[in-house]
């Protein structure tokens, strides 16, 4: 008897002494706080998460509003179009109604898609220079077609370190500066791939710089320097500060005067009609006419070809 009435006391003290603990520290049984930055960093990912399955539920589920919007553009403009209204999302487009294009932007002038040469064909020669370059490089600037915007299309001349004739295409990825794309399809197969992915000028660039792996739309082999084929389509780019409103090009026997300016690019081109021995003079101008760069001053530009 006397052993049961103490078990049963030793059971209560226990009992109390545990709430009494519970009471007291309860809070060395909770486990540590997360740091603040980690729980926020965890609750945006989840709303985001959350946000994804609700927008999946309403298009399987809501009809789609009146007012909804395509936003459209390039170069950081946007501008909005009212989508076709529709009864429910499974619900066919109104017959006037058109997707939004998954090709290349077009050039600023159509006057950029030269010898002939349509936006159409200039489309599907960038994209044949796209899919050979997902193919043949590691590198993952290329894209897809519609973060591109076609400034030129020209006719390529053969040489003998790269016979038949063909056509450039040159395009730039909107929205990074330097970022382009020079091509050469021959015989409907992309040939001669160039990029250039990032700011390719230098920090002491001007205003005005011209593309420094240019050179392959105004010459012609250095195994045939001397004996070009002449007539002879060149063409000359590069990138322009927004100060810049005029810019020139002159190469042998020919000037373009003013040269397009797209979307930051200036744009140059033309027919040789004599052999040269210097690059292509380029010149800028800022709204007032001042003379604010010249590639004959330009320690960065080479003056003379190879």
């Amino acid at each position: 008897m006397n052993g049961d009435r103490h078990a049963d006391g030793a059971d209560e003290l226990f009992e109390r002494q545990l709430r009494e603990l519970l009471v007291r520290d309860a809070d060395i049984v909770r486990p540590a706080p997360a740091p603040y930055p980690a729980i926020r960093r965890q609750g945006m990912a989840e709303r985001r998460r959350r946000m994804t399955a609700v927008g999946a539920a309403l298009v399987a589920l809501t009809v789609v509003p009146v007012g909804a919007y395509a936003w459209a553009g390039g170069n950081g403009d946007r501008g909005a179009d009212t989508a076709a209204p529709m009864t429910s999302a499974s619900a066919p487009a109104s017959p006037g109604a058109t997707e939004p294009s998954s090709g290349p932007q077009r050039p600023a002038s159509d006057a950029q898609l030269l010898d002939g040469i349509t936006f159409t064909q200039a489309a599907e020669g960038l994209q044949k220079c796209l899919d050979a370059e997902r193919v043949s490089s590691i590198t993952d600037m290329p894209g897809k077609a519609s973060d591109y915007r076609i400034i030129l299309a020209a006719k390529s001349t053969g040489d003998s370190n790269s016979p038949g004739d063909g056509f450039h295409v040159v395009a730039v990825r909107d929205g990074s500066v330097g970022a382009r794309l020079i091509c050469n399809v021959k015989g409907g197969e992309a040939d001669g791939i160039n990029i250039s992915s990032g700011d390719a000028a230098a920090p002491e660039a001007g205003v005005v710089v011209p593309d420094p792996n240019g050179a392959r739309l105004y010459m012609q082999s250095v195994i045939d320097k001397g004996k070009w084929k002449l007539p002879f389509r060149w063409a000359a780019i590069g990138y322009v500060d927004p100060s810049v409103t005029r810019v020139t090009v002159s190469y042998g026997d020919s000037t373009v005067d003013p040269a397009v300016l797209d979307h930051g690019w200036y744009i140059a081109s033309g027919t040789l009609n004599e052999q040269v021995e210097l690059a292509p003079h380029v010149m800028g101008y800022d709204a007032a006419g001042k003379l604010v760069y010249d590639s004959d001053t330009d320690k960065t530009y080479d003056r003379e070809l190879p």
